[in-house]
C-alpha cells in the first residue's frame, strides 16, 4: 500500500458513492449507462473469485465486498426500481456492450501470466475494465447535457485509474522486479479513453458552465 494506491481506491469508492447518492436520493439514473454498470459487475465478479479462498487483509476483503455489492445494487436499481428505471434512457444507451466481452475473453486466453481458471478470469477482468466505460462515454456524447452528479461520477472514475498509474510508477521504482505489463497497458488504455471527457470537464469547471460534450 502507498499513498497513490490509497488515493486511487478512495477515489474509486467516491465515484461509486456519488452514483449511489444520485440513484438512491434523487431516484434518477438519467445519463447513466446500464450497459457500463453491467460490464463493471462482470469485471468485479470475475476479478474477485478469490474472495472466499485467499485472505489478503481486512481492507482488501471489505473493498471487494463493497464494489461487488454496489455494482449489483446499481444494476438492480436501474432495472427494477419503479421510480429509477423511469429515468433510464434506454433509447440512447444502445452501445452493444456484449461485443466487448468476447474479445476480452479471447485476449485473456491468449495473454495471461498463468493458465489457470482464476488467473485467466482475473486477466479478462483487467481487459474488460479497460473498455467498460465506453457505453457511458457514448451515452454522454449523445445526451450532451450532463448533470453535475453524473459528471462527477465519470470524473472520479477516470481519476481513480490515473492515480493507479502513479501507483505503478511508484512501485516500479521502490519494489524489486515489479513488472506487470498486462495491468499497465490496460490501465493506460482505460485512462486515455477519458482524455476527451477530462478536457471538457476542466473547461466547464474553469468557465463555471454546465458540462457539455460535443455531438
Amino acid at each position: 500500500m502507498n499513498v497513490f494506491r490509497l488515493a486511487g481506491d478512495m477515489t474509486h469508492l467516491a465515484s461509486v458513492l456519488v452514483l449511489l447518492l444520485k440513484i438512491h436520493t434523487i431516484k434518477s439514473c438519467a445519463g447513466v449507462s446500464l450497459k457500463t454498470q453491467e460490464l463493471y459487475t462482470i469485471v468485479f465478479v470475475t476479478r474477485y473469485l478469490d474472495l472466499f479462498t485467499d485472505f489478503i487483509s481486512l481492507y482488501n476483503t471489505l473493498m471487494k465486498l463493497i464494489f461487488l455489492g454496489s455494482s449489483f445494487s446499481i444494476v438492480w436499481y436501474i432495472r427494477h426500481h419503479k421510480l429509477v428505471r423511469r429515468s433510464y434512457d434506454k433509447d440512447q444507451d444502445t452501445f452493444r456492450h456484449y461485443f466487448l466481452v468476447l474479445p476480452c475473453i479471447l485476449l485473456a486466453l491468449l495473454i495471461h501470466e498463468k493458465f489457470t481458471f482464476k488467473e485467466v478470469m482475473w486477466t479478462f477482468s483487467i481487459f474488460l475494465e479497460a473498455v467498460a466505460i465506453l457505453p457511458q462515454l457514448v451515452l454522454l456524447q449523445r445526451t450532451r447535457n450532463i448533470d453535475n452528479l453524473t459528471g462527477q461520477y465519470v470524473f472520479l472514475l477516470g481519476a481513480y485509474r490515473a492515480l493507479y498509474i502513479f501507483n505503478w510508477i511508484y512501485r516500479y521504482f521502490t519494489e524489486p522486479h515489479y513488472v506487470h505489463w498486462i495491468t499497465w497497458i490496460s490501465g493506460l488504455v482505460q485512462t486515455l479513453l477519458y482524455a476527451d471527457f477530462f478536457y471538457y470537464y476542466f473547461e466547464s469547471w474553469k468557465s463555471n458552465k454546465k458540462l457539455q460534450l460535443p455531438a
